[in-house]
């Protein structure tokens, strides 16, 4: 790599590691380090009155106070910080004392990881410590760590730019306290999820990523081309046809944990990738799946928070069952005052012109009642909420409702303002499927690009039968929102998806050597921030030799240094 691409740290950083070699230590050992203790665990069992207890750790070193022939550092390891005491004798028993003097105290740097051995105690200022016999160095770190300081609880000088944060998450998972928690937590999440779903008796199993048809959902998919089979494919949109392929197949019950991926916008609350449990059951409709969320979601909050609330921008949210459950038509006319039963899609328009809303042709009459609930009901609803009996126009792959003609038995779950849920009495009779599948390519034929296309091997599935089911979306980076306290979805994703980083614009050498610049120089040139030859010919000779002479010393590049009149004439020339 060229020198002049690295900082100043780096470089130090480089030439510690070059030095650490030549010493015989190398840098990135391949030797297992055998540990016996954590540093949280080492703090909770420390007892004043024990006798000293031996202990064996590594992680980072995460700061230090070097004084004379002792020395503090605070060591982080996968549970948290522990203060470790160094002193120079103990670690250098005989007379060569390079591990201390030279190894801890030059080469070593905030960010490397090393190896401790030694034993427990509490200091004189009274906080839990190791007084470390042995130190190894297991990873030299070449980049800098940003220094956040704590005091109070309060952070200064804080890795806080949220786009830095999540390009950046190894960082800011090292960096900032309560990031790793938060990834804890969601981990909590699902495996709380599937131990409730597994002793239910329900089967977890896999389906198609990459599908022919993108179905179980209104959305617009992502499209790649499948090379082997010369043919396109769609990520999916949802995983639901598939599952009900196997109950129509005689399982029982079974649920998908896995990544969906729409082709649509983002923001605070949606991502085009995102994760989602589905789960469908025989024998079940939507009445027994709303009781069993509850069940499931209190559950979930009480293992990840110890108790059946959490608190969200401010707001305390009971997961606490039961839950409200409201027809959205009834939620239409209590936010908005207008009754949507028995118009049709002509009179919807009419509503939504007097609500002042932009529409247009392509919305069909679901679509609409779609777009004046998400308008003026959703964000309502803090509290868990069931909003039930969609019109069927909603709901292309819902059950007619047993007593209510128009509407389907299928209910959305909405929290903090937000869709958690979605869940049907699952349609199970073939021929209306197929007459909903059609009305579903008819308002495709009018533009709407999230209608959903008709897969006929899912119709042919259901001629062989399907037995009564209730299906049930959730959708994971949500709950994982509410139960963490966050209010964007990319809090609670490791690796959110980001615009390509921006990258300095600079001219080719070929362009520097065109106004007479060596090629040789042009790395130094663009370190100085003369980038483009519109930065170069603003530029004063004399500073510009300048700058190039004490790079060229500082970087040992052992380059002729240009005089003035030549910096003068790659000015001159790059102006014309």
């Amino acid at each position: 790599m060229n020198l002049l691409e690295l900082s100043e740290q780096e470089i130090i950083r480089r030439n510690s590691m070059a030095q650490l070699r030549q010493m015989g230590i190398e840098p990135y050992p391949a030797a297992e380090y055998v540990t016996n203790a954590f540093s949280k665990e080492i703090k909770a069992s420390f007892q004043d009155d024990d006798a000293p207890r031996q202990v064996r750790v590594a992680g980072r070193i995460m700061s230090r106070r070097i004084m004379g022939k002792a020395s503090f550092m605070e060591l982080q390891d996968s549970e948290g910080r522990i203060q470790v005491y160094i002193s120079r004798d103990d670690i250098c028993p005989d007379e060569n004392k390079d591990l201390y003097n030279i190894v801890f105290k030059k080469l070593l740097d905030i960010g490397d990881f090393v190896g401790i051995k030694g034993y427990v105690f509490r200091t004189q200022m009274g906080e839990i410590s190791i007084h470390a016999e042995e130190i190894t160095v297991l990873s030299k770190s070449l980049r800098p760590l940003p220094i956040v300081k704590y005091k109070d609880g309060v952070a200064y000088d804080g890795f806080n730019d949220p786009e830095l944060r999540y390009r950046q998450r190894y960082v800011d998972l090292v960096v900032n306290e309560g990031v790793k928690d938060i990834f804890l937590k969601r981990a909590k999440v699902l495996k709380t999820m599937r131990r409730v779903l597994d002793d239910a008796g329900y089967t977890e199993v896999e389906t198609p990523t990459l599908q022919s048809i993108p179905g179980g959902a209104s959305a617009r998919p992502f499209i790649t081309h499948f090379n082997a089979l010369d043919i396109d494919m769609y990520m999916r949109i949802a995983t639901e046809l598939y599952l009900k392929r196997l109950i129509v197949g005689g399982f029982e019950g079974v649920y998908e944990i896995g990544k969906n991926f729409r082709n649509e916008g983002m923001d605070r609350t949606h991502n085009p990738e995102f994760t989602c449990m589905e789960l469908y059951v025989q024998y079940k409709d939507y009445n027994w799946m709303m009781s069993f969320t509850e069940k499931l979601l209190e559950e979930i909050c009480v293992t990840v928070n110890g108790s059946s609330e959490t608190v969200v921008d401010g707001k305390t949210i009971s997961f606490k069952a039961p839950y409200r459950r409201l027809p959205i038509l009834e939620a239409i006319k209590e936010k908005t005052g207008y009754d949507l039963e028995g118009m049709d899609e002509a009179q919807i328009r009419e509503v939504c012109q007097k609500l002042n809303m932009e529409i247009d042709e392509t919305m069909g009459k679901g679509k609409l009642i779609d777009e004046i609930f998400g308008e003026f009901c959703e964000g309502t609803f803090i509290q868990p909420t069931f909003i039930i009996d969609y019109p069927v126009e909603m709901s292309p792959l819902t059950k007619m409702h047993r007593s209510k003609p128009g509407l389907t038995e299928r209910f959305e779950l909405m929290v903090n303002g937000k869709e958690l849920a979605n869940a049907y009495s699952e349609l199970n009779d073939p021929i209306d499927q197929e007459a909903r599948f059609k009305e579903q390519m008819r308002l495709a034929d009018k533009g709407d690009d999230e209608a959903m296309i008709i897969d006929q091997d899912f119709m042919r599935a259901l001629e062989y039968g399907m037995p009564p089911t209730s299906g049930i979306g959730i959708g994971i980076d949500r709950l994982v929102m509410l139960m963490t306290g966050q209010t964007t979805i990319q809090e609670v994703l490791l690796f959110p998806q980001m615009r390509p980083e921006k990258s300095v614009k600079k001219d080719s050498a070929e362009k520097y050597a065109a106004i007479g610049v060596d090629k040789e120089w042009v790395p130094a040139l663009q370190k100085a921030g003369y980038v483009t030859l519109d930065v170069l010919k603003e530029a004063n000779p004399n500073k510009v030799r300048q700058e190039l002479c004490e790079l060229n010393k500082k970087y040992k590049l052992d380059l002729t240094n240009p005089t003035v009149e030549q910096v003068a004439e790659w000015i001159a020339n790059a102006a014309k």
